[in-house]
């Protein structure tokens, strides 16, 4: 096998190096002109990205769907392998254009093991968390991509998060939150409060409930973070 001498290989490689600071100049590389002036190109590293590489980010509803247009079903396709048919069912109508189902695909997966760890460790955080919107896209998530979940979704859907709620259902909820700043009214439609609480400042780690009285057109809550039937 032929092998270059040391010092020629030396001299080799500080040649290359000459010739590649030769060809930034005019000319070179297509960024000079005719008349042997060098015509100003762009930064080998710009720090701007170029407009036709980037993919704006979508934006989303409350319901984690892209507000924008979205890929047809029949481009749902994988760069590898095939959907489910439920991963199908879950990516129509979510995937933004331009953007790889996949990814959006890993968004729900992720949601799925969110709610799944969370429940594992206490399923109350895990319902308040789908209650109070705070993991966005749960129902579609839970729906197709983890359903062993849907007892949590069916509690949460009978709940609502703090603020005002318009004309609840009556009953008693319980608060999914030990808070001891929690506090609610329920007024009629004249605007007169019909209940509210608590009464007495709870204790730490104790359970507030509310009672709705039928009629209720208001129920306003602070501090107490979700409710749900109790």
């Amino acid at each position: 096998m032929y092998r270059r001498p040391a010092a020629a290989a030396v001299l080799l490689t500080a040649a290359l190096a000459l010739t590649a600071c030769g060809g930034s100049g005019g000319g070179a590389s297509g960024t000079g002109g005719t008349d042997g002036t060098a015509k100003a190109g762009p930064p080998a590293a710009s720090a701007a990205p170029d407009p036709a590489d980037t993919t704006p980010a979508p934006t989303t509803g409350p319901d984690a769907r892209p507000t924008g247009p979205v890929l047809p079903d029949a481009r749902l396709t994988p760069r590898t392998g095939t959907f489910k048919d439920n991963e199908k069912k879950y990516l129509s109508g979510r995937v933004p254009e331009r953007m790889d189902p996949a990814a959006v695909l890993q968004t729900g997966q992720e949601t799925c093991q969110r709610i799944e760890r969370t429940a594992k460790r206490d399923p109350d955080a895990a319902t308040a968390a789908i209650v109070s919107g705070e993991v966005k896209g749960a129902k579609d998530a839970i729906t197709y991509l983890c359903p062993e979940q849907k007892h949590l979704l069916a509690v949460a859907e009978k709940g609502f998060g703090d603020g005002v709620r318009t004309a609840p259902a009556a009953g008693t909820y319980r608060a999914l939150t030990q808070s001891t700043t929690c506090t609610w009214q329920a007024r009629g439609k004249d605007g007169a409060v019909l209940a509210s609480g608590p009464q007495t400042p709870p204790q730490q780690g104790t359970r507030i409930t509310a009672t709705v009285p039928s009629g209720t057109a208001e129920f306003e809550s602070t501090g107490c973070y979700a409710w749900i039937p109790a």
